[in-house]
């Protein structure tokens, strides 16, 4: 009997610590009080109906756009600069000031490249290193772009030719050289930072392949040896374009296929990886709202560009300068400002593979890409777009690509590098700035 009584005891005292277990939750679920039992007693045909969430539903998507607005819109202090955009267009409505439209446009467009690199930074993280590294490179050059085909429509064909070379040489030059120089300060007392020297020479040899592309137009223009004359300059610039982005595509599956892990910073092997991956830090906004915030930004970033596009011949005029200089110096620098900081900062923690990958990576995707999608699409829309960049744009990206070749051949950089790169970006400034393009801005457009 006591036996029993123990059982029934133990028993007891197990149901007991089973009742404490459970979540309060289910306790105020199956209180004879509550609601919902009420509403089981009058309607006890509806008791295995699901409870309805829209409320809710609705409420934490009214939160997570709020989050996402304030993480992306009002988290930098560069976005301070958001509404100097509409500014530009207002002003171009109400006065029409040429001189003022562009530069607004100019300066409105600095954030929205920035935000536009910020979101294509969350999306890498739900796509991998590679394919990040691969739209980190495309979305940074996507202002450059929307600028082109805008150009490109409104028959501005020197422009873009001017803008894409300003592009490439910007980030060889200026973004690479910056990068270099501030890694070398910071790094002072260690003796040169290292990077890998295969990468440099893959993308080294796209570039030379690049100014292949571009050198025998001109040859053949000016040496006018053309079978057809106007004629075979416009058939040879179309059928390189499509070779140089065959070439591309090759160079795609190369780096996402064969060489999945041959970009992996160089100087500490893989501790250095471990450590790269220990600072990561997990994405701030999800994948849908990455692809969300790129398309609105990238919509933005085609309005201001028609602008800015609009009021390039007007603001030539307005400052006295030169319509060569405003497409190869200022639209360049405004189009890579994100691509610019983020070498520098990459740089100053030693991360130079990365700061390579942004640079020269960009130059390669423009030259490769950028310029020969140019030539295709003014073939399309019929604009007579070639790979004649003039003899003064031709010559000094040769000289670019030999230098910059040079300086990476060793794959090392110090501070002094990066000065070199800077100075030289200067000379290419002032010699734009004094050079009068033979062409002018509407040389192009076709006979109606």
């Amino acid at each position: 009997m006591e036996k029993k009584e123990q059982l029934v005891g133990i028993k007891s005292h197990l149901e007991m610590r089973a009742l404490d277990e459970r979540p309060i939750q289910e306790f105020e679920d199956e209180s004879p009080f509550s609601p919902e039992a009420d509403a089981r007693k009058i309607h006890p045909m509806h008791e295995a109906q699901p409870r309805s969430f829209s409320g809710g539903s609705e409420e934490c998507s009214i939160k997570r756009v709020c989050r996402s607005l304030k993480v992306v819109v009002f988290t930098n202090k560069l976005n301070l600069l958001m509404p100097v955009g509409p500014a530009a267009i207002v002003v171009h409505k109400l006065s029409g000031h040429n001189g003022w439209v562009f530069l607004l446009c100019l300066v409105g467009i600095v954030p929205l490249a920035e935000r536009l690199g910020y979101a294509t930074e969350q999306l890498a993280f739900f796509t991998g290193p590679t394919v990040g590294g691969l739209l980190n490179a495309t979305f940074g050059n996507a202002t450059e772009l929307i600028i082109s085909i805008f150009a490109l429509k409104s028959g501005m064909i020197r422009v873009v030719q001017q803008s894409l070379l300003g592009s490439i040489l910007s980030n060889m030059l200026l973004v690479l050289g910056c990068a270099f120089f501030s890694g070398g300060i910071v790094f002072y007392n260690k003796k040169e930072q290292v990077f890998n020297k295969a990468n440099a020479t893959v993308n080294s040899g796209l570039l030379l392949m690049a100014v292949m592309g571009l050198l025998f137009p001109a040859i053949l223009h000016y040496t006018h040896t053309e079978v057809h004359f106007g004629k075979s300059e416009l058939a040879l610039s179309r059928f390189s374009s499509c070779i140089m982005l065959l070439a591309y595509a090759a160079y795609l599956f190369f780096q996402l296929r064969t060489q999945k892990n041959q970009y992996v910073p160089y100087n500490e092997g893989a501790s250095q990886s471990e450590e790269i991956l220990d600072d990561d830090e997990p994405p701030e906004i999800s994948m849908w709202e990455s692809l969300i915030w790129l398309a609105i930004l990238t919509a933005w970033i085609s309005v201001l560009s028609e602008y800015l596009v609009d009021a390039i011949k007007g603001a030539s005029e307005a400052w006295n300068m030169p319509i060569a200089f405003i497409s190869v110096i200022l639209l360049p620098i405004v189009g890579n400002a994100a691509e610019h900081a983020s070498a520098i900062i990459f740089a100053m923690k030693d991360k130079l593979d990365i700061s390579l990958g942004v640079a020269i990576g960009s130059s390669t995707q423009i030259s490769m890409f950028g310029i020969p999608f140019s030539v295709l699409v003014g073939w399309i829309i019929g604009r007579p777009m070639d790979l004649n960049f003039q003899l003064f744009e031709t010559a000094t990206l040769i000289i670019t690509v030999l230098v910059v070749a040079i300086l990476l051949q060793d794959g090392t950089s110090n501070y002094f590098k990066g000065l070199m790169l800077i100075l030289c970006y200067v000379i290419v400034a002032a010699s734009f700035f004094v050079h009068i393009d033979p062409a002018s801005v509407g040389d192009k457009l076709p006979q109606t």
